[in-house]
């Protein structure tokens, strides 16, 4: 496949065979073989000239390292740590290469989550130490992000602490949620 995909027309058995054999010693007969099983498998297609068959692809190498990748993800029991995982992989070059794709793609940001809170004055849901601060510095800060005025009803309080823009108030999407979300299975 490496052949066809990198001359990207429809190739002979003989052109594939005289460019392994530069590489090594091989037949005839193991090209054509080769290339009857990868049209057998749908991976290329053929048209007949003469008493030969010019064999071209039927993806491009592209598309087949996408589906590989895709089907990897979907066989993983947990997507979100699958994909943190291979992100964490990733070299710089890569990384470009993805930010890249994202901006080709144009994906819609999605709107951010927020936690839900449990009713008010139910039992067992108070609220950790420091949450409503950090609730309403986390309001504050996506007010700011969406281009609000500072006028709200209430004023952010600062406990002091550094904290990331809108970190108490969204969530990312995963099967089974956070460590202690209350959501465990």
């Amino acid at each position: 496949m490496t052949r066809v995909w990198k001359w990207n027309r429809p190739v002979t058995v003989r052109e594939v065979l005289e460019d392994l054999q530069q590489e090594r010693s091989i037949a005839y007969t193991t090209v054509m073989t080769v290339m009857d099983n990868l049209y057998q498998k749908g991976w290329v297609r053929r048209e007949a000239e003469g008493r030969a068959y010019r064999y071209a692809a039927v993806s491009t190498r592209a598309a087949y390292a996408a589906a590989l990748m895709n089907e990897a993800w979907q066989r993983s029991d947990n997507q979100a740590a699958a994909l943190v995982a291979f992100f964490g992989m990733m070299s710089p070059e890569q990384r470009d290469a993805l930010g890249d794709a994202m901006r080709v793609i144009q994906l819609p940001a999605e709107e951010p989550r927020e936690v839900p809170a449990p009713p008010e004055g139910a039992e067992g849901a108070e609220e950790p130490e420091g949450a409503e601060e950090a609730g309403e510095a986390a309001e504050a800060g996506e007010a700011a992000e969406a281009g609000e005025e500072q006028g709200s009803p209430e004023p952010a309080q600062d406990s002091g602490a550094p904290s990331a823009p809108g970190a108490a108030a969204e969530l990312p999407e995963s099967e089974g949620g956070a460590a202690g979300d209350g959501g465990g299975r």
